[in-house]
């Protein structure tokens, strides 16, 4: 079974800047790329690879806005992948 296979909310294509913000210690602001989107969270990707598994950030993207946990990255040569859970 793949990851894919156990998503229970439809996933949407992503396109467009992605504005992260957070205290760690000094508030810090990054931009990325939405890659996809769901109900409950979403992709990006972008270049700051301090970002951690349970850090919250603020978000800004072209579908919402709001408070999100990281839950997972994905460090590359150049760039890191970050999967998001929205909080409610």
């Amino acid at each position: 079974m793949t990851a894919s296979d156990r998503r229970t909310e439809r996933r949407h294509r992503g396109d467009g800047p992605l504005k992260l913000s957070f205290e760690d210690p000094a508030r810090q602001e990054i931009t990325g790329k939405l890659l996809d989107y769901s109900k409950s969270g979403f992709r990006a990707l972008h270049a700051y690879a301090a970002l951690h598994a349970g850090q919250e950030v603020d978000f800004q993207h072209a579908v919402a806005g709001g408070r999100a946990r990281v839950m997972w990255n994905r460090i590359m040569d150049d760039s890191v992948e970050t999967g998001f859970l929205v909080m409610k």
